[in-house]
């Protein structure tokens, strides 16, 4: 890893939020957001109220990455079959053999729109896809291509029809990215774009290979021992058990290892973002409220004074010592 690479990599990264800009007003951070998950070869949750553009800034993602890509809309009625595929009987020279025919999971980026729009039980269906890279069928295990990066879009869950995401499903997901109404000014944009003439669509800046360059230069990314020291002292102030006051107060439970770890990679990718070759405490500080609110779970305490999990993430980056070297 070299300094050309280092910022190669900021580069087509600017070019790339440039693109998404011709079809998406505001959202930068989420933009940014989503582009280290990316990165760093994690699966992200887009969470807000329908309208916010979140399908349609996923859709523009897959063009501008020159990455195959698939949509699925989560429905009440939706199958686990629906969504990895199933075999098919079909005739062979007089024979009936089963054929196996894949299910939209067979991409580079997946779309899975209104994911909790759908029953735990298909949901489950994406547990093995997201964590191990592919499926099991009829006990044949099928690979997914590589890259393999499930971008999920979710209404807030007080929305009628709605069902929760299994803890293990949220588990899977690197970032949870909350969507924020626009600003005056950018609604203004949205609504001249949208309902005067034609307006302009990304075009493909990087393909699917250099996605995999780019997350192999974020694996090999050298980090200091203060840093990693630091993301595990946040996770662990987290826990009731052996955190700090906000934990004992208001959580139910904590964040496992898993946030740890990707706490380092957000870290990681968001330094090479930037052009830096390594990591800093700021990183990690920049990544925790995407990693680490959706892994929590606030106590009865917290639901009385009207505290979000958010809000107790922020409590805690304040509760322990950032390192000053």
């Amino acid at each position: 890893m070299d300094e050309q690479q280092i910022n190669g990599v900021a580069t087509v990264t600017h070019r790339i939020i440039e693109e998404l800009r011709k079809s998406i007003v505001g959202q930068d951070e989420i933009v940014v957001g989503l582009l280290a998950s990316l990165y760093a070869n994690g699966h992200c949750l887009l969470v807000g109220v329908p309208g916010l553009a979140k399908t349609l800034l996923v859709q523009s993602l897959g063009t501008s990455l020159n990455m195959a890509f698939n949509r699925i809309q989560f429905t009440p009625d939706l199958m686990p079959s629906d969504i990895l595929g199933s075999e098919v009987i079909h005739e062979n020279n007089g024979r009936m053999e089963f054929q196996f025919r894949q299910g939209p999971v067979f991409t580079n980026l997946l779309l899975a729109d209104e994911i909790n729009r759908t029953p735990p039980k298909t949901q489950s269906a994406l547990l093995e896809a997201m964590q191990e890279r592919r499926v099991t069928i009829a006990g044949q295990v099928r690979p997914l291509p590589s890259p393999f990066l499930v971008v999920a879009t979710q209404n807030p869950i007080e929305q009628e029809g709605t069902y929760p995401l299994p803890e293990a499903q949220l588990d899977r997901f690197m970032f949870a990215l909350d969507l924020g109404y626009p600003t005056r000014d950018e609604e203004v944009e949205i609504v001249t774009r949208t309902t005067i003439g034609e307006h302009s669509k990304p075009s493909p800046v990087i393909s699917a290979q250099d996605i995999m360059t780019i997350q192999k230069i974020v694996r090999a990314m050298p980090v200091s021992r203060h840093v990693i020291e630091y993301a595990v002292d946040l996770v662990t102030a987290t826990r009731p058990a052996s955190g700090g006051k906000v934990a004992q107060n208001y959580l139910e439970w904590g964040a496992g290892p898993r946030a740890s770890q990707y706490l380092i990679l957000g870290a990681k990718a968001y330094a090479l973002m930037d052009g830096r070759a390594a990591p800093e405490a700021r990183d990690v500080v920049k990544a925790a409220p995407m990693v680490m609110a959706h892994r929590v779970v606030p106590n009865f305490r917290a639901t009385g004074e009207g505290l979000k999990a958010h809000a107790l993430v922020q409590q805690i980056l304040g509760e322990v010592k950032q390192p000053s070297y």
